[in-house]
């Protein structure tokens, strides 16, 4: 009895050094608050309730914890967190002792991809709660990051043929070399290699089949939908553009996406996903010249929307000739007004041009013109090319011109983000494959980026009380579901549930 009292002296002990070697303020201790405050049972997370038969799982609780913690502090693969398990104090207390292994920290991500979405956009509608978040106003800006995916294993047309070439070249020296060849040995020798340079040819044939049959313009071999961007400085390499969203008010990201190489098409998409997450009736944006898009403007336009883009230099050439942008529009009556006092109409008629399109204007008065040596050299006079959208691009280079002050605030917003990932937390590769599980690393990041950065804004005891009041809501509302099974009788005894059920380690 004496040494069984010692023994649980000894783990007093033990725990209450622990819990002094972690600080107040520690990061560990906000993380612990934040994952507690969240309603697993919503958010579809793998193993949040116990199976009736078999050892229980680890709680995904503990796997969000601990990669929440090892993201802040650039440790993002799986046998990096599990040591840090066994080593690491904070996690020690974090954990409360336990350390999965690298096998079930790996498969936790990877499983989780959705609900690791569903936990940011919760987080990101706590954040509007507190007014943190007003969705006024959204920065949208890109980033690039490294696939699984070597550039060797990248391939497009150009690249195949330039294999090819080279594999019948070898194999044409090889054919040569065979019919001066001497002995039988060196016969086989040559013979092998020509075997084997066959063999490769049949590698990139089937590469090049996939590359059609896929209808892109390259192919990823490791990470299908990998693709290959430069990522500066005209370096190229092989990975993802990463599309983020953040309100200018506190600088807190809201949204991600990842798709093509360049941002063309990614203002409409990013800015509706906002705008319909955070419920807001109206909304402005900020981006640079990349996103400005006649027809991602006018969808912005239709869903209340209002774009402050950077514009862009008009495409037609300076070949000494009048420009275009010398003709005066005419909205009401659709036609164009040349220097020489004409009036350009249209036939109504809409055509197609590569992405775009376009409605031509022309007249019959360049015919006999004087001015038209300093015009145009068409054989047919001078028409001008009008895209269907194109008022509201001159609606948007309007209101950056007239707001020149609130548009700089665009890259005042997204700065401090970018580099906080990028820089301090390392975060210019991706450790997963697959668009859905690397978005899922993307918002994995930004939670712990929103969660420090609240605890900036806020405070460490505010913010400490409000996560505290989400996690008593949520053990209440858990406590009202086993209301109706408590106690549980069982002949002469009673077993009474005091608290969510206990989950431990495999």
């Amino acid at each position: 009895m004496h040494h069984l009292d010692s023994e649980i002296d000894r783990n007093q002990m033990s725990m209450i050094a622990l819990e002094e070697m972690v600080a107040d303020n520690s990061y560990a201790r906000l993380v612990d608050l934040f994952v507690e405050a969240l309603p697993f049972d919503q958010l579809g997370f793998t193993n949040s309730a116990l199976e009736k038969e078999g050892r229980p799982p680890y709680h995904p609780k503990v796997l969000l914890k601990l990669y929440m913690y090892g993201y802040r502090h650039g440790l993002r693969s799986s046998n990096k967190l599990h040591q840090a398990c066994c080593v690491n104090v904070e996690l020690w207390w974090l954990l409360k002792g336990l350390r999965p292994s690298a096998r079930t920290i790996l498969y936790f991500r990877k499983n989780n991809a959705a609900a690791f979405k569903k936990a940011f956009q919760h987080f990101v509608l706590m954040l509007k709660e507190w007014k943190l978040i007003d969705g006024e106003t959204l920065a949208i800006d890109s980033f690039k990051i490294r696939a699984q995916n070597s550039l060797k294993n990248n391939f497009n047309q150009k690249k195949i043929d330039f294999h090819l070439r080279y594999i019948d070249e070898k194999i044409d020296q090889y054919k040569s070399e065979l019919d001066q060849a001497d002995g039988l040995e060196h016969k086989e020798e040559i013979e092998k290699k020509i075997a084997h340079q066959n063999s490769k040819r049949e590698k990139y044939k089937a590469i090049e089949a996939q590359l059609e049959e896929t209808g892109e313009s390259q192919l990823s071999t490791t990470d299908p939908d990998a693709k290959s961007v430069v990522l500066h400085r005209n370096i190229v390499n092989v990975g993802y553009t990463i599309q983020a969203g953040c309100d200018a008010k506190h600088k807190l990201f809201t949204n991600a996406q990842t798709g093509a190489v360049n941002d063309t098409h990614a203002l409409a998409d990013m800015a509706i996903e906002a705008k319909e997450l955070l419920g807001v009736r109206e909304m402005n944006t900020l981006t640079d010249k990349g996103y400005t898009t006649a027809v991602e403007i006018a969808r912005c336009t239709e869903n209340n929307i209002t774009t402050y883009s950077s514009p862009k230099e008009h495409s037609s050439q300076n070949n000494g000739l009048y420009a275009m942008q010398v003709f005066e529009y005419n909205a009401q009556e659709d036609t164009y007004r040349c220097p020489a006092g004409e009036t350009l109409t249209t036939n109504g008629s809409i055509y197609n041009k590569r992405a775009h399109r376009v409605k031509h204007y022309k007249t019959k008065a360049c015919k006999g013109c004087p001015l038209r040596s300093l015009c145009t050299t068409n054989k047919n006079g001078r028409f001008i090319e009008r895209g269907i959208y194109q008022e509201h691009l001159e609606s948007n280079a309007e209101r950056v011109k007239q707001n020149p002050e609130y548009y700089r605030k665009r890259q005042q917003i997204t700065e401090h983000p970018f580099g906080t990932l990028k820089r301090q937390w390392g975060f210019t590769y991706t450790m997963v494959r697959g668009k859905e599980h690397v978005l899922s690393e993307v918002y994995l990041c930004f939670s712990v980026y929103n969660l420090i950065r609240s605890f900036s804004i806020l405070g460490p005891e505010v913010l400490k009380k409000r996560l505290k009041s989400l996690a008593q809501d949520i053990f209440t509302h858990f406590e009202s579901i086993l209301a109706s099974i408590r106690p549980l009788k069982f002949e002469n005894f009673i077993v009474t549930l005091h608290s969510p059920p206990n989950f431990k380690a495999a």
